[in-house]
């Protein structure tokens, strides 16, 4: 069997972290994981101009389908930590940078790294 190249590699894990969110919050229905694909080769594109961004793809994989997701049905993931007012989505960052986060700017807090969303949504401890 062929080893996969850096690249995929970071494809695959962006892929998947935004797979694993997606799912915590139940919206990962066909044709959202559709928006994963789509941005996946998008993103191959990018990473393939600039080898060094692969570091930052699971954070723009994150936030293409977000605003994929905003267009189309709403806000996503909406923030759990808030518990009062009107309901806002949570945001990424850095924004273009290694290790993202999905963070509530209003309450100015860290809610969960790209991929463990599940542990902030209460669906325990994520699968590695």
């Amino acid at each position: 069997m062929e080893s996969i190249g850096p690249l995929e590699q970071a494809l695959h894990t962006a892929r998947a972290l935004v797979l694993a969110d997606l799912a915590a919050g139940e919206v990962a229905a066909a044709d959202v994981v559709s928006l994963v694909e789509e941005s996946v080769v998008e993103r191959r594109w990018w990473v393939e101009q600039w080898p060094d961004g692969a570091a930052y793809v699971s954070g723009l994989i994150a936030q293409d389908v977000q605003d994929a997701l905003l267009e189309r049905y709403g806000r996503w993931p909406l923030c759990p930590v808030c518990g009062s007012g009107d309901p806002h989505a949570l945001e990424i960052e850095p924004e273009l940078g290694a290790d993202p986060h999905w963070v509530c700017h209003k309450a100015g807090v860290k809610v969960a790294a790209v991929g463990s969303l599940g542990t902030a949504l209460g669906g325990g401890t994520p699968s590695s």
